[in-house]
């Protein structure tokens, strides 16, 4: 009896382990100023968008920063951590514009991301990767790992897709 409930044990916290990945984020600590040097660089790159928001994604960072405004006077309301895409998908660098949005994709495929927003072509925002009984399967962030998208923690996907209109610019270097 006791040996079956040590056995259940260890095969729960094994499951776990295996079984259901747990985010994991890089240990990259931001410059205390990261704030307004995002603000000062953006204002100062003349970016205008067709919608009171503007996406700058500081891949150097991994940050997803979002300004409210006009060109030339953006103010940071949020910012993110994310992972990008690996050396050999790489996400593409530009300005971009914000085109469709979706719940999720990719349950045929035996995962599922959530809350996705296309940027260009394929390439899209989308939270962190889902096992289909909804365990977290890579829960990374502050990496160079994708196939090009970015990647968020799902709130923070979310909020973009309910948020962030379509034609909204994308900025990316």
């Amino acid at each position: 009896r006791d040996f079956m409930a040590f056995y259940n044990t260890l095969k729960n916290l094994y499951n776990k382990i295996i079984f259901s990945k747990y985010i994991l984020t890089h240990n990259y600590r931001l410059p205390s100023n990261y704030n307004d040097t995002s603000t000062q660089f953006v204002n100062n790159s003349n970016l205008s968008s067709s919608t009171k928001y503007l996406i700058w994604v500081d891949t150097k960072n991994f940050q997803v920063n979002i300004f409210s405004g006009a060109k030339n006077n953006w103010i940071l309301v949020k910012n993110y951590i994310c992972s990008i895409g690996k050396p050999s998908t790489p996400t593409p660098l530009g300005t971009f514009k914000v085109g469709a949005k979706g719940y999720s994709f990719g349950e045929n495929h035996g995962y599922v991301c959530y809350y996705y927003t296309q940027f260009k072509g394929n390439y899209l925002f989308h939270s962190i990767i889902y096992n289909l009984d909804n365990t977290v399967r890579d829960g990374s962030l502050g990496f160079k790992i994708s196939n090009g998208c970015i990647r968020l923690a799902k709130v923070n996907a979310k909020w973009i897709y309910d948020n962030i209109p379509y034609g909204t610019t994308v900025y990316i270097t």
